[in-house]
């Protein structure tokens, strides 16, 4: 029997690394103790596409948003459909919101790492945390080597939601965790140059924990470098167990109850 359950609450399975088989890969993550994954869109046509996933699958849902690194991709749809206009693209995801399997905003954020011009990134995240509190849904948070921009504007708005892949000190998680965010890893926590994770994993209160896969990016250890998916998820818990000293079952259960609790899902 496959441990249960596990509830993925980071994937991108419209990557076009999954076209060759999508479907066949989905129907299978049930059967591996899948009971809930949030599929992340990173611009207007990738959360249609997630929408159109979810409306398939009963465990799968939908955050839609607009991801910082859009503003600068030639193919997201912010350039290819909305001629880097990012507002009237927001505005047309308005009315995705009201799908029954959109449950969050996002992904959104800020990347420092890429060449994504700071002035758009900043106003771009605000309007998607006014938009997370104004409709009431959590938010999804990418934070790229932007730790002080990102953590003063979820200061600022307070909303409920997640920091994804977290990357910052075990300080600055527990001052979220104070401000009833959750905190998400990703397989990158079971890599040996993990430090700062595992240290931060360790501070953590279990109750505010999330499991990732960000997937097909940052499969966990052993299996790091093959294409990530929700089954793996099992590792990156192990890994949680063994700095928190408890089951992986354990780690497992709570994190997809954190899940449900967050994101109003229930499995």
């Amino acid at each position: 029997m496959p441990m249960q359950p596990i509830f993925d609450t980071h994937a991108h399975y419209t990557s076009h690394q999954f076209d060759s088989d999508r479907t066949a890969l989905l129907q299978t993550l049930p059967q591996a103790g899948v009971v809930g994954v949030v599929d992340c869109g990173t611009d207007y046509d990738s959360t249609l596409k997630s929408i159109e996933l979810a409306e398939q699958f009963p465990f799968l849902y939908t955050a839609a948003g607009i991801h910082p690194e859009s503003i600068i991709e030639e193919d997201a749809s912010t350039n290819a459909h909305f001629n880097g206009d990012w507002k009237a693209e927001m505005c047309a995801l308005r009315r995705l919101y009201e799908h029954p399997k959109v449950v969050a905003v996002g992904e959104t954020g800020l990347d420092y790492h890429w060449p994504v011009p700071k002035d758009a990134q900043l106003e771009m995240f605000e309007e998607h945390l006014k938009t997370a509190l104004e409709l009431d849904l959590p938010i999804i948070v990418h934070d790229r080597e932007a730790h002080a921009d990102t953590y003063a504007l979820l200061a600022k708005y307070r909303p409920k939601g997640v920091v994804h892949c977290y990357s910052g000190s075990a300080e600055d998680a527990l001052t979220l965790v104070k401000q009833g965010m959750y905190i998400g890893f990703t397989g990158a926590c079971t890599f040996k140059g993990a430090k700062r994770a595992v240290k931060a994993i360790a501070a953590i209160p279990l109750e505010h924990l999330l499991l990732e896969t960000d997937c097909p990016y940052m499969a966990p250890e052993p299996v790091r470098g093959r294409r990530s998916d929700s089954s793996l998820i099992v590792h990156t818990a192990a890994k949680i167990a063994e700095i928190k000293g408890i089951s992986t079952q354990e780690v497992l259960l709570a994190t997809a109850q954190n899940a449900s609790r967050l994101f109003g899902i229930s499995f």
